[in-house]
């Protein structure tokens, strides 16, 4: 049987991620955890955001590396997660927040 991703993007969120590559070039997101921004993944330009010891490389999504911090992967280490795109205003760092519509997680439990 094959492994689950774990970290997949709905077709919404590949347009957008598209978009942003355009203007930004090459991008990496980061899942923290926690409250206000650190509940979303951010989205930044590829190594403008430093990555440490405490996080850990979930996987790619639509070639962008996708971090998240060891503690928060504790509560989401039996789910899958899908980057999906909603509209309003994205966290004050994350890229995509200029253009109306932020990233969002949604996810499921590994069978």
């Amino acid at each position: 049987m094959a492994q689950q991703e774990k970290v997949l993007a709905t077709d919404e969120a590949v347009a957008l991620m598209d978009l942003l590559q355009e203007k930004h070039g090459p991008l990496m997101f980061h899942q923290s955890g926690g409250c206000c921004d650190g509940s979303s993944p951010m989205c930044y330009p590829r190594g403008e955001f430093r990555v440490g010891d405490s996080d850990i490389l979930l996987g790619y999504v639509h070639d962008n590396p996708f971090y998240m911090s060891k503690d928060q992967y504790e509560y989401w280490k039996h789910t899958q997660l899908i980057i999906d795109v909603v509209e309003g205003r994205g966290g004050m760092f994350s890229l995509e927040n200029p253009e109306g519509k932020r990233f969002l997680i949604r996810s499921r439990v590994f069978e």
